[in-house]
């Protein structure tokens, strides 16, 4: 990649530039977000608290340091001070001026306790995610099958440097584990909680059983929701809550596991190649894993704030992905297959079915490459999943 690829959610953060006194943008590591921030704010001081000498300065003397820098400034990773939130409240609420900080930080679990306590009504918050599809297909970078992308995944220096899959997770892994892991948690075992992540990774898209989880890796259940926690405050998981409203019969009540990154994901089911993830027993999972990721990314990337979830009965009948709409739901089915057969489309029927008068719009998104417009149904190729949305 010789040149810089455009990300979407710039023009949302541009936008709310002169309405909110301090913007925070989160996001994994690596997933670009100095670079974007020094592009959109090129004409700001740009703090890295990484740095010790800064961060010690910030940390001894924050009257000091805010005395220094006061106004334009973007402090990266500022959830490693704490104490300067409440000072930045003062400031922005005496100066009354809009775009004064720009907040950036890694760790969601700091960064936004932090904004929630102390700035709130002050900040507008975003999250910058690995690339989606849209960026990559304006770049000109979507390339192949999607068990190629699925397997290379969508972390920017992938693409900036030509780096090797396999190196960089292999590095990514240990560098978070070793920054973030170790900050948030005080664990003794970190190869207990290597083999933690994994076995999240074997259980990707499907239900989360915390007690299956914790027992597996012989660890008590605290300890596991509190491991899940810290992966999801990183931007390694998320979890999709199941959606019971307006309807009788008996629905799982748990939610399901994904990986932001299925590059990550692939890596870490030692899932090195294209046609090795078209031989694994888990295809089905990855793939949906990759779709529904797509839907998050875009959601953030957009600042769409849609509101997603899934739905299954106690007989294990299941539509992978709805999205509330003012009178019903836009529903998915996500299937690896390349071939369209009326099968497909069984699961998005029974839901229709349950409930006649709410409007329901019933799409199917596949590993083929055509896209159709039926009567009933909208067919969407893998890499035009989230075509449409808003």
């Amino acid at each position: 990649m010789k040149e810089y690829i455009k990300r979407h959610i710039a023009n949302e953060i541009s936008e709310q530039r002169d309405k909110f006194p301090i913007l925070a943008l989160t996001g994994p590591r690596q997933s670009g977000k100095t670079t974007l921030l020094k592009q959109l704010f090129s004409d700001y001081t740009y703090i890295s608290l990484e740095d010790p000498d800064l961060r010690s300065f910030a940390t001894e003397d924050p009257l000091g340091f805010l005395n220094t820098y006061n106004d334009k400034i973007i402090f990266d990773e500022v959830q490693r001070v704490p104490a300067l939130f409440s000072y930045l409240q003062r400031i922005v609420d005496e100066s009354g001026r809009m775009g004064q900080f720009i907040l950036s930080g890694s760790q969601n679990f700091h960064l936004i306790n932090s904004i929630t306590q102390t700035l709130a009504g002050r900040v507008a918050l975003f999250k910058l995610l690995p690339f989606d599809f849209s960026e990559l297909r304006d770049a000109q970078l979507i390339s192949g099958t999607y068990q190629e992308m699925a397997v290379k995944g969508f972390y920017p220096p992938i693409y900036s440097r030509n780096i090797d899959p396999t190196i960089f997770y292999a590095n990514y892994l240990e560098t978070y584990i070793q920054k973030d892991v170790t900050e948030l948690l005080n664990i003794r075992d970190l190869s207990l909680f290597k083999t933690f992540v994994g076995l999240c990774a074997a259980r990707a898209g499907q239900l989360l059983n915390v007690n299956s989880l914790a027992n597996e890796c012989d660890i008590s259940q605290p300890t596991a929701k509190a491991w899940l926690s810290i992966l999801e405050s990183s931007y390694i998981i998320f979890l999709l809550q199941p959606q019971h409203q307006n309807f009788n019969k008996r629905l799982v009540k748990s939610p399901k596991l994904y990986f932001y990154d299925t590059g990550l994901l692939n890596y870490l089911l030692q899932i090195k190649d294209a046609d090795s993830l078209n031989q694994n027993r888990l295809k089905g999972n990855i793939f949906e894993n990759m779709i529904i990721s797509e839907f998050e990314k875009q959601n953030h990337h957009l600042y769409l704030h849609n509101d997603y979830s899934f739905w299954q009965d106690s007989n294990g009948r299941e539509v992978d992905l709805l999205i509330k709409i003012h009178n019903g739901f836009d529903i998915y089915e996500v299937k690896s297959t390349q071939t369209i057969s009326s099968a497909l489309f069984k699961e998005l029927d029974y839901f229709d079915s349950l409930k006649p008068e709410m409007h329901v719009n019933k799409y199917l998104i596949y590993g083929g490459s055509e896209n159709q417009q039926r009567t009933k149904y909208t067919i969407q190729s893998w890499d035009n999943a989230t075509a449409g949305l808003s």
